[in-house]
């Protein structure tokens, strides 16, 4: 009986939500009317064997005592420990090309640079490998262990720091100022942003609100000012340059803007910046048939936690409608949420924020993910809660 294997690549929200939902849904859909004597695999590629709840590094940075890594950090396997073997496979290791002429997806170990690369073939695709980051603190970069090293490394050198620069004036770059200046008032900390406010998705009297924030806690904030590189000083301190003046800080933090994971794709399957072209944003159908994206990887995403919650039903009714010819369920259209929706922590205490375009209170900030950060939440990614309803 030959076996359609449908292959998700990346295993962070959008591609452990995908994995639990067909798995639980889609899957038994197909087999339950399967009228083409096959049988449905799901194969789950990671690059890491943990799951990294990037939202609340922010804080985990700061200090080792007010979140846990532990709790960041969890088995990805752990999560899929009740699925059958003939039906789920994890895949460590990270995709570093693609033939998509033979359906074919070579993977590297990425913790044991020893071992032999492998060859996955696929009969359905989902890319799901979201964007790095140029620091490993937003971002898992192979092994989580690197990542876990610079949070600890970090941890470490805040406590004896005179002078930190943040570059950044999106959400991280502004939750981390805050949660420094919170912790560490001695500290002079300074936040860059390369253009003229913070928080470029949420309306201009909420970035001046952030900054007003910012500046009451300690924190000097320069527009229109971009880091051309660093170098280290040679004491232990870094020397950040900019195009006309630089600067010798004891601490530097890369906030700024995020790549897709896209190097080992066709260059034909991406957009001009490198996303995964979505043919239809309400299918998520990719670039050519039986090849869907989903997350920060494809094209169509705004970015943040509703495009991937919203995402993942109706990427799954589109492929259980195509797998079996349109004779199963009925595919249900994305809805994206293109309304200001944003929430900043500044501190432990509150933020700035818009949820479909109401503007938030700061204690509403604070009540929904200034308090913990969604902590709470992450066995739940793990374990596909939000998807065990179809």
């Amino acid at each position: 009986m030959a076996v359609h294997n449908i292959v998700i690549i990346g295993a962070s929200y959008a591609g452990l939500g995908t994995a639990h939902y067909l798995l639980r849904h889609t899957i038994p859909s197909l087999e339950k009317a399967n009228r083409s004597d096959s049988t449905y695999k799901l194969t789950l590629i990671s690059a890491t064997t943990h799951f990294y709840h990037k939202v609340g590094a922010p804080r985990y940075l700061a200090s080792p005592d007010l979140i846990p890594l532990s709790k960041a950090f969890l088995p990805i396997a752990d999560g899929f420990s009740s699925y059958s073997p003939y039906n789920f496979e994890l895949v460590i290791g990270e995709a570093i090309s693609l033939d998509d002429t033979e359906k074919t997806i070579v993977v590297k170990d990425t913790y044991d640079s020893k071992s032999s690369s492998r060859t996955i073939s696929y009969s359905t695709l989902i890319l799901a490998t979201g964007a790095s980051s140029e620091s490993p603190l937003w971002s898992i970069p192979g092994s989580h262990e690197t990542t876990i090293d610079a949070l600890k490394s970090m941890q470490s050198t805040l406590p004896n720091a005179k002078t930190v620069l943040i570059a950044g004036g999106g959400p991280a770059g502004v939750e981390t100022a805050g949660e420094i200046a919170t912790l560490f008032p001695k500290i002079e900390t300074t936040l860059i942003s390369g253009t003229d406010r913070l928080l470029n998705r949420l309306r201009p009297a909420i970035s001046a609100a952030a900054e007003s924030q910012l500046s009451a806690i300690g924190v000097k904030v320069v527009h229109n000012l971009r880091v051309e590189r660093v170098v280290p000083d040679g004491n232990g301190a870094t020397k950040v340059i900019f195009p006309q003046s630089e600067r010798v800080v004891d601490v530097y933090i890369s906030a700024t803007g995020i790549k897709p994971n896209t190097a080992f794709l066709p260059k034909s399957w991406l957009t001009e910046k490198n996303y995964v072209i979505t043919r239809n944003t309400t299918s998520l159908r990719g670039p050519i048939d039986g090849v869907y994206a989903i997350g920060d990887v494809a094209g169509y995403s705004l970015g943040g936690a509703l495009d991937i919650i919203d995402a993942v039903r109706p990427l799954c009714s589109t492929i259980l409608t195509d797998l079996s010819g349109g004779e199963v369920g009925k595919a249900k259209p994305f809805k994206q949420t293109v309304t200001e929706t944003q929430l900043v922590p500044i501190g432990p205490s509150g933020g700035v924020g818009s949820a479909f375009g109401w503007r938030l209170p700061s204690f509403v900030v604070w009540m929904i993910k200034s308090r913990d950060y969604m902590i709470w939440m992450v066995p739940g990614v793990v374990t596909g809660d939000k998807f065990v309803k179809a």
